[in-house]
């Protein structure tokens, strides 16, 4: 059993007590960690402390709002004749928990939902409801839990390291403790310098949200009342600290060295100021302390730790202990992959769909061709009305057994993922042709293989001299692809504003097709060559960045490889005026430049589907 495995399992149990003491207050946890030994360790342990009379139940990860929040039961409605309303399964859960398996796998709009409950306590269905969501993360990579549930989630463990030996022989708080803990919780209290602590450390960890303070300091008076204590001290708030901000840090923190003496610059001169510093006989004199602190018997300062550290230090440092190491590189890779895998299987963006694709909810319309009537709603919406329509109704409309009005037909809404248009625009310029033309080609050739696998169609633009050529339309011929780029010649000067229009224009014609269009944009950026022909750098790089803020205000999304030996901040500032991807390859090769290229591509394709669905 190795340290760190014990100290994470201690944590594991601490935090299991904690949402036992106070679910409704702190939300819940997520746990991440597979389904094994040791995650059912955990909940078998965190089951031990609850009361029998708290409800536990599992949300499937599909599960439609009138199961979640209540609503209309429409088989018991139409079987009996009237409205007969069903409990949603939150208002089952109150006071007790909801379980949700592989919770990196629930659909935005279920999470949203089950925040919304979590945030005010109400289904909005006339039920009222107070619960914690135990949420069992299994993602790996770029899976995750949704945003939206998991800042409404005070606790976070990892279960990842711990082995089964360690669970065998370490454990937590029990029952009673629990009970005790939850009896006196409202006598905790907690002091302005532990408040500020915490709240210093989340901001050194670059955690923006306001309620992970708010949640560390409930957590650290769940902690001292576990203990049997009234008072909150400093490794309550380092236990906090750890439980609340270390998975969930944005940055590593640069802690301060410890302030040293102000020196006088006469120091440096043995001879100045050796009257200060000695009496006439050569004997140090007696300083009489300015301050109290600087007595040796003087009590210890509220701001200091006892060793030496600060309660900001202590408690950051408690957080930083528990960080996975590699967290921040995974935040890295995150932060231009919000969703990688939403681009596997197919890269275009999720649209909006009126006959094809995966069901996406109703909504209140008449259907019109293509569109589709859902049954189902339809009759939810007007059951509740039939007596009164039975009646008003006269003639031979009084003899039918539903009556369906305009203004409960429902349609179904679809989504689908809309196909994508890669188009690569090649700078074929002389600066360019000279430099890395070759390796250029060599990875669009690469990179046009890797689209027809996933059935993307290509396009491509070379530019040089005084104008942007399409040398092939929008199409899935790997071979025509390949053809246009063999006679591709190089040479003469760079016109990357007319390329750039030359793109928005192909992009926009793309978009208008339904499809998604991504720009792959290989260039040194050296501009030369002004829209209107004109040569002249300083006025060429000025249209160019008009043409690359018209891209931007367009929605087109491009990836910059910079192709020049020497990368230089024309090209950023290039890239930065388009909103593109910038990456400076000055010493790859083509497979080197491809795989870099492909594996930009579908991140920033994810993106598009990521914000697109929103």
């Amino acid at each position: 059993m190795t340290a760190p495995d014990r100290a994470a399992w201690d944590d594991a149990l601490m935090a299991a007590a904690c949402i036992a003491v106070d679910p409704s207050g702190l939300g819940g946890i997520r746990v991440r960690s597979a389904a094994g030994p040791v995650r059912d360790a955990w909940t078998t342990g965190w089951r031990a402390l609850l009361d029998a009379a708290r409800p536990v139940r599992s949300v499937p990860l599909h599960i439609d709002d009138g199961r979640l929040l209540g609503g209309l039961d429409l088989a018991a409605s139409l079987r009996t004749g009237r409205p007969v309303e069903q409990p949603g399964l939150l208002t089952q859960v109150d006071g007790g928990f909801a379980l949700l398996s592989m919770a990196e796998r629930i659909d935005p709009s279920t999470a949203g939902r089950i925040a919304a409950v979590l945030e005010t306590g109400l289904t909005g269905r006339g039920g009222a409801t107070r619960f914690a969501v135990i949420a069992f993360d299994e993602g790996d990579g770029d899976e995750a839990l949704p945003v939206t549930l998991g800042e409404r989630l005070a606790l976070c463990i990892d279960l990842r390291g711990c082995s089964v030996r360690t669970v065998e022989h370490v454990s937590g708080p029990s029952r009673a403790e629990v009970a005790a803990a939850r009896a006196s919780l409202q006598r905790t209290e907690i002091s302005d310098d532990l408040v500020g602590a915490l709240c210093t450390a989340a901001v050194s960890l670059g955690i923006d949200s306001m309620r992970m303070p708010l949640f560390a300091i409930r957590v650290a008076r769940v902690i001292a009342a576990l203990d049997g204590r009234v008072d909150v001290d400093t490794d309550d708030a380092a236990t906090a600290a750890r439980l609340v901000f270390s998975t969930r840090a944005r940055q590593q923190p640069t802690m301060q060295p410890p302030e040293e003496a102000p020196s006088d610059s006469r120091a440096d001169d043995p001879a100045d100021g050796e009257d200060e510093a000695t009496t006439d006989d050569g004997e140090q004199p007696e300083r009489e302390p300015d301050d109290p602190q600087d007595q040796p018997d003087s009590p210890e300062s509220d701001d200091d730790a006892g060793d030496g550290r600060t309660l900001d230090e202590v408690v950051l440092e408690a957080a930083l202990a528990a960080m996975p190491a590699d967290l921040l590189a995974r935040l890295a890779r995150e932060a231009s992959s919000p969703r990688v895998a939403a681009a596997r299987g197919g890269s275009g963006a999720l649209g909006r769909g009126r006959q094809r694709g995966a069901p996406a909810g109703v909504r209140r319309a008449r259907p019109r061709p293509p569109e589709r009537l859902s049954l189902i709603e339809t009759l939810r919406a007007a059951a509740p009305w039939q007596r009164i329509r039975r009646a008003d109704a006269s003639g031979v409309a009084q003899a039918a057994r539903v009556h369906v009005r305009a203004e409960d037909l429902h349609v179904v809404r679809f989504k689908q993922r809309q196909s994508t248009t890669t188009i690569f625009v090649v700078d074929a310029s002389g600066s360019s042709a000279l430099h890395r033309l070759a390796e250029a080609k060599g990875a669009v050739e690469l990179l046009l293989a890797d689209c027809y696998v996933r059935r993307d169609s290509v396009a491509v633009i070379a530019f040089r001299g005084r104008d942007a050529q399409l040398l092939l339309p929008p199409t899935r011929s790997l071979v025509r692809a390949r053809r246009s780029l063999a006679g591709l010649p190089g040479g003469g000067g760079t016109p990357l504003a007319t390329a750039l229009d030359a793109t928005r224009a192909l992009a926009m014609a793309v978009r208008r097709r339904g499809e998604t269009a991504l720009v792959v944009l290989l260039t040194d950026g050296r501009a030369n060559v002004a829209r209107d022909g004109s040569g002249g750098r300083p006025q060429a790089e000025a249209d160019a960045l008009v043409s690359a803020r018209a891209l931007r205000a367009d929605g087109v999304d491009v990836l910059m490889i910079d192709t020049s030996p020497r990368p230089y901040a024309a090209a950023e500032l290039l890239a930065k005026s388009m909103g593109a991807l910038y990456r400076p390859l000055p010493h790859a090769g083509a497979a080197e430049m491809s795989e870099v290229v492909s594996r930009a591509v579908r991140e920033r394709s994810a993106d598009v589907s990521v914000r697109r669905a929103a």
